[in-house]
């Protein structure tokens, strides 16, 4: 049986010289699915957790056709739009396409919100061949015409799941209305939920269906640890763990934003450099965060769930799950950003008592017990002080107002 390579698959040189140049030689398993069907112009239903090489499945058959077929682009217009759900996801695809189009000759445009946007308003104005951003600021620009999708040929939806979570099909609803009729299609995401199933019945005209993993797959070459321990024990383990030079770059989770600038402040008073990145931080600060980590500028990058789903960064050494996640799909999603591109990761999860039922979820969605690194496992758990609340949601209470009654006499304020 002929092994299949990027070359095989009839990619112009130039793509093929971007690829090598970059270390890519043979695709993973969504690429040699999804590739020969976008090739071909079918519509895509791709079903691949992060870290799979998703973004270079739906990316080079748009630049194939576009290397094959160039054309002069309208003011404000482009060819093709790609949503994703977060900045910093939008932004790593966008270099994705700039890393293998380089050479082509192809105007990219980055269209995302927490900056300006009359810098992206000027891009625009001289036309793109591709737009990639997030659905707030796509629609934005749409309401003011400042980007035209009525003729555009390409159309991928990128982890539609956390479109939904993050409350965006409005707004994909809106984009998915404004596009022309003929066009080409991909809809990428982790888990099929009901209303991505029927999003994606909408959206694809007889797609080709590539299935790679569930989320409750873990890779395989991700070795996972648990260490048992006090909530106030969690900080001199991690400061220990981190003077392993093995550790050469990880990524710490926390729950909290307010989490995430203590555990980062505090490794850095121990001369461990780290930076938080999450929702409460702008724009270009998550940007400065991000690039200073894939530098190696920064050796820890100590986020949220929200601020993690569009990191993608080679050589991440070890994750390492201060707090768990209450919600176990978010920990698969978590130790991904190690063992990406068929490499070698370590987990390692901290779990205090009020934590172990975040566990005993875990390891039933993974079908796997981790390995005790330290620490006794609790027989039972201990009730934590308060209910779990979502991480990031603010719960304020408000004064009731007082009840009108007939007659009552009422004053307008000055």
């Amino acid at each position: 049986m002929t092994e299949t390579t990027f070359a095989s698959l009839g990619f112009a040189s130039t793509i093929l010289h971007a690829l090598t140049a970059n270390g890519f030689t043979k695709p993973t398993p969504i690429q040699e699915g999804a590739i020969p069907a976008g090739l071909a112009g079918r519509d895509v239903l791709g079903i691949a957790q992060t870290g799979t090489g998703k973004t270079a499945a739906f990316a080079l058959p748009i630049l194939q056709h576009m290397a094959a077929n160039k054309l002069h682009n309208r003011r404000f217009a482009t060819r093709a739009l790609i949503l994703a759900p977060t900045r910093e996801l939008a932004t790593q695809i966008e270099q994705e396409f700039k890393k293998f189009g380089a050479g082509l000759g192809l105007n990219t445009v980055l269209v995302v919100g927490g900056v300006g946007r009359m810098g992206q308003v000027n891009r625009m104005s001289r036309g793109a061949d591709i737009v990639v951003g997030t659905p707030g600021r796509v629609c934005d620009l749409m309401n003011t015409r400042n980007l035209l999708i009525d003729q555009c040929q390409f159309f991928v939806l990128d982890e539609a799941d956390r479109m939904l979570d993050l409350g965006f099909m409005p707004d994909i609803r809106k984009v998915v209305a404004a596009l022309p009729a003929r066009r080409q299609s991909a809809l990428f995401s982790a888990t099929m939920p009901g209303e991505i199933t029927g999003l994606a019945e909408g959206l694809l005209r007889d797609p080709v269906r590539v299935a790679i993993a569930s989320v409750s797959s873990t890779p395989l070459k991700i070795t996972q640890h648990v260490h048992f321990v006090d909530a106030g024990g969690k900080r001199s383990l991690l400061n220990q763990l981190l003077k392993d030079p093995s550790f050469t770059r990880a990524i710490v989770f926390t729950r909290t934003k307010r989490g995430a600038d203590k555990v980062a402040l505090q490794l850095n008073q121990e001369k461990i450099s780290s930076a938080p990145m999450h929702g409460n931080l702008g724009q270009n600060a998550r940007q400065r965060a991000l690039d200073a980590f894939k530098a190696g500028e920064v050796r820890v990058l100590v986020a949220t769930d929200l601020a993690a789903r569009g990191i993608d960064v080679n050589g991440v050494s070890h994750v390492v799950n201060y707090e768990l996640p209450n919600e176990p799909e978010s920990y698969v999603h978590r130790i991904g950003r190690t063992a990406r591109n068929g490499a070698e990761g370590i987990a390692v999860a901290f779990c205090d008592s009020t934590e172990l039922p975040y566990l005993n979820q875990i390891e039933k969605l993974t079908g796997i017990k981790m390995h005790v690194a330290s620490g006794i496992r609790p027989a039972h758990a201990t009730p934590a002080h308060k209910p779990a609340r979502h991480p990031d949601l603010v719960v304020r209470k408000v004064k009731p107002r007082r009840p009108q009654y007939a007659g009552a006499k009422t004053t307008r304020a000055a």
